[in-house]
């Protein structure tokens, strides 16, 4: 009798690739969440099977990098030229039919990928490289935990919208203000709390003490600021007594650094 092999939690590598795309429209969703679709023939092959995964967006500041760009090999050093700054984002849908990659920037008035998404306009060029790799976390819990701020809703989102009818997502989310709020689609029966940043310090992490953890078989995820993802983690294991193997926490930014995802 063959043994079927029950999905489980792993991780594919791609090629990393460099590419050229063409900025083809900018959205607003709130007024400081951008959504910047990019484009092109170089976007063919393009792969992304993770909900969280990561692309590096490469921002030159000089003539010098930007010259570069054309030849730089990723993951070479400084042995393939100067090095633009180069910041990681979710690729929040991609469509090879279209040919099409959306993007979702906080606009925040600091660092070069904001600084760049808050003048992108249709028509302008941007160097993307990746993803290196995708965690695959097939749909095989009865509920899921996702906790994080504006940097975390692409990853969220994407991850709502390929959950079966028959899941629950509990999802806790901290943003600025209420203007903040986003549509979150899914087949899932989820329930979202928006935690309002204007309310307090702590106010996230406050909330996730308080909450009622989904039942069943669960899988958490966490992506804030990294020193808030590591004291969630804690709350989630030591005080709601989560499964360690089935919680996902990661630090998508550091305070003081001049650009958030």
């Amino acid at each position: 009798m063959t043994e079927v092999m029950k999905p489980t939690i792993h991780r594919v590598m791609h090629e990393i690739k460099r590419r050229r795309l063409e900025v083809l429209r900018v959205v607003d969703l709130t007024p400081r969440m951008r959504r910047i679709t990019l484009g092109g023939p170089e976007l063919a092959g393009f792969i992304s099977l993770g909900t969280d995964d990561h692309v590096k967006l490469l921002f030159p500041q000089n003539a010098e990098q930007a010259a570069a760009l054309d030849t730089l090999v990723l993951g070479a050093g400084k042995d393939s030229g100067p090095l633009p700054e180069m910041r990681d984002y979710t690729p929040r849908r991609y469509d090879l039919d279209a040919m099409e990659l959306d993007i979702d920037f906080v606009l925040h008035g600091d660092g070069p990928a904001s600084t760049w998404a808050e003048q992108a306009r249709p028509g302008q060029y941007l160097h993307i490289g990746g993803p290196r790799g995708s965690m695959i976390v097939p749909d095989i819990f009865d509920s899921y935990l996702l906790i994080g701020d504006e940097t975390a809703l692409p990853a969220i989102a994407r991850r709502l919208e390929g959950l079966a009818a028959n899941r629950r997502a509990l999802v806790i989310i901290e943003i600025e203000n209420g203007k903040e709020q986003q549509v979150l689609e899914s087949p899932a029966e989820v329930s979202v709390i928006w935690v309002l940043r204007e309310g307090g310090k702590d106010h996230l992490l406050s909330t996730v003490r308080q909450v009622q953890v989904p039942t069943g078989s669960l899988y958490a995820w966490v992506a804030t600021e990294s020193k808030v993802s590591r004291q969630i983690r804690r709350v989630l294991l030591d005080e709601h007594g989560l499964d360690d193997q089935f919680v996902k926490t990661v630090g998508y930014w550091k305070l003081g650094d001049s650009d958030e995802e």
